[in-house]
């Protein structure tokens, strides 16, 4: 599997180019976007041709990490004749959300096929698994891998944290041999209470626990620094760690 970075910011930024939350997994050429925040249409657009996702995977209802399904929305909807759909994987709630912002009641319809997200379930070629994690009240931590033959999920996989506001929470999903994706948001500096987010030393802490071969970090908050970052988790986690940013390939 190959994944593309194709958003690493947090809500806001004052990093040129930033777009929120957003990665793309890619195996047997098909395509697993986890997460679509804010600026990361462009980048995806880029990146594939959007309208041949084979889904999209919504980690929780705030808006860097779904809003921008609304352009996905409208390029399908108006690009294409007749127009196109993409099945969305989501927490409940996610299509009323993105109607309500158009006063527009089947707004999301039109397009994109939104069903709830499942514990495990197969999409083409990958292996999806979900687990809830301590953030909103429906936040989930995602493992990504390529189904083997008969179908069981084959290693190693990809572990997308979301936003997390408990390390243990990751751990459960996180097989030896994973790359570990972890938001850490405040970097290295203690997270503020009730905020519900990880520090990079949390997440090498996570990464250590499930023996992970590799942490990368992202999601890091305006005015924190990222060597910091990337130094605390290295306390934390003796393999491989690196800052992601948009345009980042990785194997996995």
């Amino acid at each position: 599997m190959e994944l593309v970075v194709i958003g690493a910011g947090p809500a806001y930024s004052d990093r040129r180019g930033s777009a929120s939350a957003s990665y793309l997994v890619r195996t047997q050429g098909e395509s697993l976007l986890l997460d679509l925040g804010q600026g990361a249409f462009a980048n995806l657009a880029s990146a594939i041709e959007p309208s041949t996702l084979t889904a999209v995977v919504v980690s929780h209802l705030h808006p860097d990490h779904f809003i921008d399904l609304v352009p996905l929305r409208h390029y399908l909807r108006y690009e294409f004749e007749p127009p196109r759909r993409v099945l969305v994987l989501g927490p409940a709630g996610l299509g009323n959300r993105l109607d309500a912002l158009h006063a527009y009641p089947g707004f999301t319809a039109v397009s994109l096929d939104v069903e709830l997200l499942s514990a495990a379930q197969p999409i083409g070629p990958f292996e999806l698994e979900a687990l809830l994690v301590t953030h909103t009240d429906e936040s989930y931590a995602l493992r990504v891998s390529g189904a083997s033959a008969s179908g069981a999920p084959a290693g190693p996989g990809l572990v997308y944290s979301g936003d997390c506001g408990r390390a243990d929470d990751l751990i459960p999903l996180i097989r030896p041999g994973d790359t570990l994706l972890a938001e850490a948001s405040f970097g290295g500096r203690p997270v503020p209470a009730g905020a519900e987010h990880l520090t990079a030393a949390e997440a090498g802490r996570a990464a250590t626990a499930g023996r992970a071969s590799r942490l990368l970090l992202t999601h890091v908050q305006m005015g924190y620094d990222r060597g910091e970052a990337l130094a605390a988790a290295e306390s934390a986690f003796a393999g491989p760690v690196q800052l992601v940013t948009e345009g980042d390939r990785f194997e996995i």
